[in-house]
């Protein structure tokens, strides 16, 4: 699934030209990544470890939206 994607018609040729967005994992993990961050205690040296941790908060999100039903 994309977020935000786009379709719009160029202003001089008329052609539609879309742009899928970008995935919805990236955005999700991208919000997560954010928080982090954000927080007074953030420890840069783990960055690695915590885009990853942010990649299954992403997974979560999307799985989340699946059973959104329940």
């Amino acid at each position: 699934m994309k977020a935000y994607p786009i379709m719009f018609k160029h202003p001089t040729t008329g052609a539609i030209i879309e742009n899928q967005g970008m995935e919805l994992r990236d955005w999700f993990a991208g919000l997560a990544l954010q928080g982090m961050l954000s927080r007074d205690d953030y420890d840069y040296d783990e960055m690695f470890l915590e885009s990853k941790a942010c990649y299954r908060i992403a997974d979560s999100m999307i799985k989340a939206r699946e059973n959104k039903d329940e």
